[in-house]
């Protein structure tokens, strides 16, 4: 197998099979992460689809700092939430009070056991918003003022959505423990 570096020369070199091989070695982990931002499998493969395409013509950008992976992941993202605002089906809701804001994590710590698949379908299932936030806050590191800016919402409202996503992620979880 090619090491990764070559494999990113060759592709940078406009070798199409070593940009099908990056694109084969990266898809399935990139693939859940698109899932989690999207409602849907078909949604998040387009996603991924439209991502790989943008990377392998931006690759020359690649510099080799940091992590390849991580700078594709990247590309997911931004891709997804772009994704996610042309459809315009945003649905924010307006902050709660703040005393409803602290959030009962009590439910991250059970030592419950669920299937990853299972976790990206409730993570599917919350509202765009909800899940927008979810994702941007817990999985990729924002804080509440970039959501805010990228999502072009109040930093309250974030922590609100925030705050909803975890209570119903919570009320499935304990849906789920009780079957």
């Amino acid at each position: 197998m090619a090491s990764l570096e070559k494999l990113i020369e060759d592709s940078k070199k406009g070798k199409r099979r070593a940009q099908g091989k990056l694109i084969k070695r990266f898809a399935p982990a990139l693939l859940p992460v698109a899932m989690r931002y999207t409602s849907n499998k078909s949604d998040a493969e387009d996603v991924l689809q439209d991502a790989m395409i943008k990377a392998l013509q931006k690759i020359e950008s690649y510099e080799g700092k940091g992590s390849f992976e991580g700078w594709m992941k990247r590309i997911v993202v931004n891709g997804a939430l772009n994704h996610n605002r042309d459809s315009k089906k945003h649905q924010y809701h307006q902050p709660l009070e703040d005393n409803y804001l602290q959030a009962d994590d009590e439910y991250l710590e059970s030592e419950m056991e669920i299937h990853p698949d299972k976790l990206i379908a409730m993570i599917q299932g919350l509202p765009e918003g909800y899940r927008m936030v979810l994702n941007m806050y817990v999985f990729e590191g924002f804080t509440h003022k970039e959501i805010a800016q990228e999502l072009n919402i109040s930093e309250n409202t974030s922590k609100s959505q925030l705050a909803k996503a975890r209570k119903n992620l919570k009320n499935k979880l304990e849906r789920l423990q009780n079957e």
